[in-house]
């Protein structure tokens, strides 16, 4: 086992195969301690994420490199049967890519008992591999823009099926209509790792209630949604009626830790320092839920009389045709508009109202997570957006901290990364002494403008657990950050990670702004 550092909270563990991963995900799951949040399987790692508030990083590794084998009879997990319609569009080319006919592989499909290995990509998205399956299935040379939701396909070694309509390269061979990921659910992945599963024909799915999740569908938080304009007169509900959204604005807390086994990211607030240091000026919880509101043009009306309090990004804040101050607890009496003009600088601001809002929280999250496709959709004119219950503190008669406007140009710490040894020895010195620009950035990642970092292994990497703050390469030498509702398996090699603290500065970063890098502190 060869441990690999992925920032300062994270680490993998790497071995020589997929039965050796499982083997030593089931150790590591069965010795668990307190302080893991994340232990993520894939083709020859396991991603262990810690709490070094609980436990501290070198701790977890020597636990990890120590964990006590375990029973190699091993009790085999539940069995799930899916039925498959084998209508493909790649079948029939697929099987003469192989060798075979349509049928002899539809066949071979059906008599193999496959295992989730591991699950990424996308939530509930399960690596199925068997004993029995003798293909190495070639991908397709350009993906697709789409593959619709319940599509089951091949590749490499692997079979699958998509929970949601999405891009991939996978070769399809049928479609199921089984519910592969209802986050709803006590166990929201049918093929979670370790599940058993047989394919069998058929023109329904195992859960024909209803189709698996496309990509223009949400598990919504039950917005009200009479219309826009004023609020009438006699409301009694709690909440804010949106007027105009803006470019973008959504729900978010602090997200869902500990789901990245089943393919979710953490996803919650970008800015998590803002987020936290609004709902303290209102007495909340600091993991209350606020608006996110990404370069600003948001307008709202207030139900009944209400105390908020904006932060992060910089521009107007126009309370019912008064300019009022950031980092500050305000009255926004009934029926009054608030309005966040355009940001000067930053990109992302929290609007936090006192009791936190509210609604129906998908895996313990109120959290919009717009790469997987749970959680509120985005805002639009004429929702309501309900307000909680009472603030569990008085709000303080101080700023609870100094505020000021988000710098234009960022200098972010860097912990390392787990591929470094994949690049050129003057790519970390590029990395480090270059000024950055950003690109196209967004919750997904940030790409930046530069000069290419010089890879020295050309290979293909086997898919691997990620985190927010990892910076992936690839083969253009181009680096992107993965943010915080990045995938949670990749293949691209990340040579450096994002500090945690330094993610609230990147959240900030418009497209344009200028980074350089500097080397993290060691932590302790």
């Amino acid at each position: 086992m060869v441990i690999r550092p992925m920032g300062e909270r994270a680490f993998l563990v790497e071995v020589g195969s997929l039965d050796a991963v499982l083997a030593l995900h089931a150790r590591l799951e069965a010795s668990r301690p307190e302080g893991i949040v994340d232990l993520v399987p894939a083709a020859r790692t396991v991603l262990v994420r810690v709490d070094p508030r609980v436990l501290p990083l070198a701790a977890a590794q020597a636990w990890a490199l120590s964990a006590p084998e375990q029973d190699a009879r091993r009790e085999p997990g539940p069995l799930v049967e899916v039925d498959v319609a084998y209508d493909g569009p790649d079948l029939s080319d697929t099987a003469a890519l192989l060798g075979v006919g349509a049928d002899e592989l539809v066949r071979r499909h059906q008599a193999a008992e496959w295992t989730v290995a591991f699950t990424g990509f996308a939530p509930g998205f399960g690596y199925l591999v068997s004993p029995d399956w003798p293909y190495d299935v070639p991908r397709l040379a350009q993906p697709r823009t789409r593959v619709p939701a319940g599509a089951v396909g091949l590749a490499a070694g692997f079979s699958g099926a998509y929970p949601r309509e999405t891009p991939g390269g996978w070769r399809l061979i049928g479609t199921t209509s089984a519910m592969v990921f209802d986050p709803d659910a006590a166990a929201p992945a049918l093929l979670a790792p370790g599940t058993r599963v047989r394919f069998r024909a058929g023109s329904e799915g195992l859960d024909s209630r209803r189709p698996a999740l496309s990509q223009s569908e949400r598990v919504d938080v039950p917005l009200d949604d009479r219309g826009s304009g004023s609020v009438p007169a006699g409301e009694t509900e709690r909440g804010i009626r949106i007027v105009e959204p803006g470019l973008l604005a959504t729900l978010q807390d602090l997200g869902r830790p500990g789901a990245a086994a089943l393919g979710v990211a953490v996803a919650g607030a970008f800015d998590r320092r803002a987020l936290r240091t609004a709902n303290r000026l209102l007495g909340n919880p600091e993991d209350a839920a606020a608006i996110e509101v990404t370069l600003g043009g948001l307008r709202a009306l207030a139900a009944e009389d209400t105390w908020f309090a904006v932060t992060g990004a910089w521009g107007r804040i126009v309370l019912d045709g008064r300019v009022v101050d950031p980092y500050e607890a305000h009255l926004w009496p009934a029926g009054a508009e608030l309005h966040l003009d355009w940001f000067a600088q930053g990109a992302r601001a929290y609007l936090a109202v006192r009791g936190g809002f509210t609604g129906r929280t998908v895996l313990g999250s109120l959290s919009t997570d717009l790469l997987a496709g749970i959680g509120p959709a985005a805002l639009s004119a004429g929702a309501t957006v309900p307000i909680g219950g009472p603030a569990i503190d008085p709000i303080p008669v101080t700023p609870v901290a100094p505020w000021g406007a988000p710098a234009d140009d960022l200098e972010l710490d860097l912990a390392p990364g787990p591929r470094a040894d994949w690049f050129a020895a003057s790519a970390l010195s590029t990395l480090f002494e270059s000024t950055w620009t950003v690109g196209a950035a967004d919750r997904v990642g940030v790409r930046l403008d530069g000069p290419a970092l010089e890879r020295s292994n050309a290979g293909e990497l086997p898919s691997e657990g990620m985190v927010a703050g990892a910076i992936q390469v690839p083969p253009d030498g181009r680096p992107v950050i993965l943010c915080v509702d990045g995938p949670v398996t990749g293949g691209y090699p990340v040579i450096a990670v994002v500090t945690d603290a330094a993610l609230d500065l990147l959240a900030q970063a418009r497209p344009g702004a200028r980074i350089r890098f500097r080397h993290a502190r060691p932590s302790g």
